[in-house]
C-alpha cells in the first residue's frame, strides 16, 4: 500500500499547483506530496525536494527529469535556491511530522514502543540523544522536557533520568520509556497517552533544533516563494502550530501575505480512522504578496 501523507487532498487544493509551475517540497519523506504535485504541474513543471534524513533520499525515488532532490535541512532553502540558481518557487510545502518510516523502521529510536538505540536524529551525523543526556544538567533537562514537551512532571522525570545517568547511562529507547513510566503517577493522563510521549517529543525537538529550523524558514519565506505563491505548513504539536500561526498572522498584518486559512484545516474523522497519526495535524496556508 503506497504511503499517503496526512491532509493530502487539502494540501493540493490549497497550494493549487498549475502546469509549468515550480514547487518546493521541504520535507520529502516518502514522497506523497511530491508525487501529487508532479501530477499537477505538467511536463514543463519543476519540483525540488529536500529531506534531512539521508535514508529518505537514498531510497528508490521518483524517476522523473522534472524532479530534483538532495539531503538538506529545509531551513537552508533560501541559500540552496540561490546556489542552484533555481529562482523563487510558486509554492512550498512543509510537513513537520515524523514519518511513519522513521517511527516504524528507521532504527534510530524515534518510537518508545521498540527497543532501539537512543539516537532520535534526522541527520545521521547529528549528536544522539543518549550522548545529549550525559551532557545536560538536571535543571537543563527539566527545562527542555517542560518547554518542548509541555510535560507537567518534567522536574520529576529529569531527576529520575539524571540519577540513572549517574549510575549507568541510558542507551536504548525502552530503558528510557520504562524509567519515565515508573516515575510518573500510575494514572498518568488517565491512560490517554503513553507516559513517555511528551518527553520523547521534547528530546527529539531539542536534538534536531526543530523549532529553530522552523523559525529560520518562517523568517525567510520571501526568499523562497515568489509574490502570488503559496506556503502550506502542516504541524503536529502546539509549539510548532503557535509559531506558524503567529508568523502567518504577522505577515498578514504587515500586508506581506494573505491568510488563506483563518483557522487551521484538520483531518476528517474518516482520515483519522484510517490514519490515527493524522488526528493532531494542523494545516495553515498563506499566499505571499
Amino acid at each position: 500500500m503506497p504511503h499517503v501523507p496526512v491532509l493530502l487532498d487539502e494540501v493540493i487544493a490549497m497550494l493549487d499547483p498549475k502546469r509549468g509551475e515550480f514547487f518546493v517540497d521541504g520535507t520529502f519523506g516518502a514522497g506523497g506530496h511530491s508525487t501529487a504535485i508532479l501530477e499537477k504541474i505538467g511536463l514543463n513543471g519543476k519540483l525540488f525536494a529536500l529531506d534531512w534524513d539521508e535514508s529518505n533520499v537514498s531510497k528508490p525515488i521518483i524517476p522523473d527529469s522534472r524532479f530534483l532532490i538532495q539531503v538538506s535541512n529545509y531551513a537552508d532553502l533560501p541559500e540552496i535556491l540561490e546556489l542552484k540558481k533555481l529562482g523563487l518557487a510558486d509554492g512550498l510545502i512543509l510537513d513537520l511530522g515524523v514519518s511513519s518510516d522513521q517511527l516504524d523502521s528507521s532504527g534510530r529510536g524515534f518510537s518508545f514502543q521498540k527497543d532501539e538505540p537512543l539516537l532520535m536524529t534526522y541527520d545521521l551525523n547529528g549528536e544522539p540523544v543518549r550522548k545529549i543526556l550525559t551532557e545536560l544538567t538536571e535543571n537543563e533537562l527539566a527545562e527542555i522536557i517542560k518547554e518542548f514537551g509541555e510535560e507537567r512532571y518534567a522536574s520529576r522525570i529529569a531527576e529520575a533520568i539524571f540519577e540513572q545517568e549517574r549510575k549507568k547511562p541510558i542507551v536504548t529507547t525502552l530503558e528510557l520509556a520504562e524509567l519515565i513510566k515508573n516515575t510518573v503517577p500510575r494514572n498518568y493522563e488517565r491512560g490517554r497517552i503513553h507516559p513517555a510521549t511528551r518527553t520523547f517529543q521534547a528530546l527529539r525537538i531539542y536534538a534536531n533544533h526543530e523549532l529553530e529550523n522552523l523559525e529560520r524558514i518562517l523568517k525567510n519565506l520571501h526568499r523562497v516563494v515568489k509574490p502570488g505563491g503559496r506556503v502550506a505548513i502542516i504541524s503536529f504539536h502546539s509549539l510548532e502550530d503557535r509559531l506558524v500561526k503567529n508568523y502567518f498572522r504577522d505577515y498578514a498584518k504587515a500586508e506581506k501575505a494573505k491568510l488563506l486559512t483563518k483557522k487551521p484545516i484538520v483531518a476528517t474523522s474518516e482520515e483519522i480512522t484510517a490514519n490515527p497519526r493524522s488526528r493532531s495535524a494542523k494545516l495553515r496556508v498563506i499566499q505571499i504578496l
